[in-house]
């Protein structure tokens, strides 16, 4: 996160927005109930904690939060995460998609999204806008991106990351001159022609910092730095996506530039992704390092005990806080906050979120009265490629694993997706059951 250039910015001058998305289909059924940014993340977080603290650790305090599905635990979560003092002039607030007396619509994409809060936005004082994406998994300085932008007079520029041609055909791929300026743009082209034109040339790869032979694209992260009079020019019609439709018309009209970053980035926009960058936080040496104290990830203070560990084999796990773990196994796997597992069980490369509450007595009395598992995890019970939702209630003898199941699968119980089962908030799986 180190910027050896970034003190020189002045961040007082950046205004940032953060993209709430749409329905989050992709992430269905951890969408069903939430919010996109509201997916929990690595235990403890949540993914909108990652744009969030990325723009507090860059000195960019004044943070909106576009949000029009399932927005009420995203709400909660930054009232009770987000609070700066009265003196420095910070922010985080939620702008919320609303029907007014000249405007019944609701948000159309994220060009749309950002013209409807135009009244909120230019009300503030900056030169410069930054807007993000709520998740997405990364580290980044903005003020690095933002001084390229002040130095290159740039009316636009995006932030783009070299992929392969494997990841190429789903983002928006671009290219751009020695001086870094985009000449093309291409949303998610699947025509082999079509993407060998856009490929980035070898002879560059020194200069940009790149240390491999294998073929490469440049991708747009989503993340653009825009100057305020542009953004308000570039809106002024009825386009309503940043990708689809205003920048590949502004490539041609203005000084659209690209900010090219080198690290880790993962756009969480699929279970699979999902899954696999979370497991990825277990590893002994994972891509995004939570314990990086230069750069740390903020999120909500729950004043948890520490967890306790009653005799267990943990292997590469992460245990959150406030937990209890009885004699069990625990392996590859991701234990999220004031998680209950039972003696005899075994977890591996599951993803357990964890609960909102620690059930009380009468409500255990009252559940084993009625055969119903407490929250948790039972005993006995064997999980495996699973990803469990907040407050599922898994009874003992319970087996579940996607082997030799299809890709995807709806059941009362459980979804399936991308080959990982899904048990959705407070969902219950009865002692005994075999998925």
């Amino acid at each position: 996160m180190a910027n050896p250039v970034g003190q020189s910015i002045n961040t007082s001058n950046v205004l940032s927005i953060i993209m709430g998305g749409g329905q989050g289909k992709r992430l269905f059924p951890l969408t069903q109930e939430r919010a996109k940014p509201a997916v929990p993340l690595a235990g403890k977080y949540r993914l909108v904690d990652i744009p969030i603290s990325n723009c507090i650790n860059s000195g960019l305090r004044r943070i909106y939060l576009l949000t029009q599905f399932n927005s009420a635990s995203l709400h909660r979560h930054i009232s009770q995460s987000y609070k700066f003092d009265h003196f420095s002039g910070g922010f985080v607030e939620i702008l919320a998609a609303e029907q007014t007396l000249s405007d019944a619509s609701w948000y159309q994409g994220t060009a749309d999204a950002v013209r409807k809060n135009l009244i909120h936005i230019l009300n503030h004082e900056f030169d410069h806008l930054l807007i993000l994406s709520g998740d997405q998994l990364y580290r980044m300085d903005f003020r690095s991106i933002v001084q390229q932008h002040a130095e290159t007079n740039a009316d636009l520029t995006i932030a783009t990351i070299p992929v392969g041609r494997s990841e190429a055909t789903s983002l928006g791929i671009l290219q751009m001159d020695a001086n870094h300026r985009i000449t093309n743009f291409h949303e998610k082209p699947k025509d082999p022609a079509a993407l060998d034109a856009l490929r980035l040339d070898k002879n560059s790869y020194a200069k940009l910092d790149i240390h491999e032979d294998r073929e490469l694209f440049l991708a747009s992260m989503g993340i653009y730095v825009f100057k305020r009079e542009v953004l308000v020019k570039l809106l002024d019609n009825t386009l309503t996506d940043f990708g689809k439709h205003i920048i590949p018309d502004a490539i041609k009209t203005h000084r659209v530039f690209s900010y090219v970053y080198q690290g880790y980035w993962e756009d969480i926009g699929t279970i699979r992704s999902f899954f696999e960058a979370n497991l990825d936080v277990t590893s002994e040496l994972p891509r995004f390092n939570f314990f990086d104290m230069s750069a740390p990830v903020f999120s909500r203070p729950r004043f948890l005990p520490g967890s306790k560990i009653n005799g267990a084999q943990i292997d590469h796990a992460i245990v959150s806080d406030g937990c209890i773990i009885n004699p069990s196994k625990i392996i590859h796997s991701l234990v999220g906050i004031r998680s209950l597992v039972g003696a005899g069980s075994e977890l591996k490369r599951v993803i357990l979120m964890g609960c909102d509450y620690y059930e009380s007595l009468s409500s255990i009395q009252e559940s084993a009265k009625l055969g119903r598992p407490r929250v948790g995890i039972g005993e006995n019970t064997r999980i495996e490629n699973t990803i469990i939702d907040k407050n599922a209630r898994i009874g003992d003898n319970v087996v579940i694993s996607p082997e030799g199941k299809p890709e995807n699968v709806d059941h009362p119980l459980y979804f399936i997706r991308d080959g990982i089962v899904i048990i959705p908030k407070n969902g219950i799986i009865p002692h005994g059951t075999i998925i």
